[in-house]
């Protein structure tokens, strides 16, 4: 870690000169400037002023910062095929999040297969087709542009018994496919 670069960072995001930087922790506008080049490592009691005078604390100035991706594409999905299904996971890794996001697409006469019980809630998106959603004994024909919403505490099961491809944005939380 570079202190220097983070103390320029944050002396930056608060507007702040180094002269002005520097009379807050009775310092030198050298001795800032030597400080953000490098050339110098402050003690730990004059990072604590300069810390206090920029609003920071040691854990904050000190904490590492997630690079946790956000943004997804094509080439990060996770791609299953099997029995006139594809499945795309859209978020690598989901397993480890509070919600699993994929795309399922059911040729006609395709299920995603029945499903036991378990803790958990799950939501789908038609953007395509149409499916036949089966939850215990009940079941219901879900059309392009509607969504469903169930807790999976019961057996569970999506399929195309029409003649056209379906598509569904699916997402379970927490992960279980």
């Amino acid at each position: 870690m570079q202190l220097g670069a983070k103390i320029k960072d944050m002396r930056l995001q608060h507007n702040l000169t180094q002269e002005e930087l520097a009379d807050r922790c009775e310092l030198t506008k050298g001795y800032i400037s030597q400080l953000e080049n490098e050339l110098t490592s402050p003690s730990i009691a004059t990072l604590g002023d300069i810390l206090s005078a920029l609003g920071s604390s040691f854990s904050e100035f000190f904490k590492e910062e997630k690079g946790d991706k956000v943004v997804f594409g094509e080439n990060d999905y996770i791609e299953k095929e099997y029995e006139g299904a594809v499945q795309n996971w859209l978020v690598p890794n989901a397993q480890k999040n509070l919600m699993e996001p994929l795309t399922v697409e059911l040729q006609p006469g395709a299920s995603t297969g029945e499903d036991v019980p378990h803790e958990g809630e799950e939501f789908g998106y038609v953007l395509e087709g149409e499916v036949s959603l089966r939850l215990g004994s009940k079941k219901y024909v879900v059309h392009k542009g509607e969504s469903f919403y169930y807790t999976a505490d019961c057996t569970h099961a999506v399929s195309n018994d029409s003649r056209k491809k379906a598509k569904i944005l699916w997402v379970s939380s927490p992960p279980n496919f």
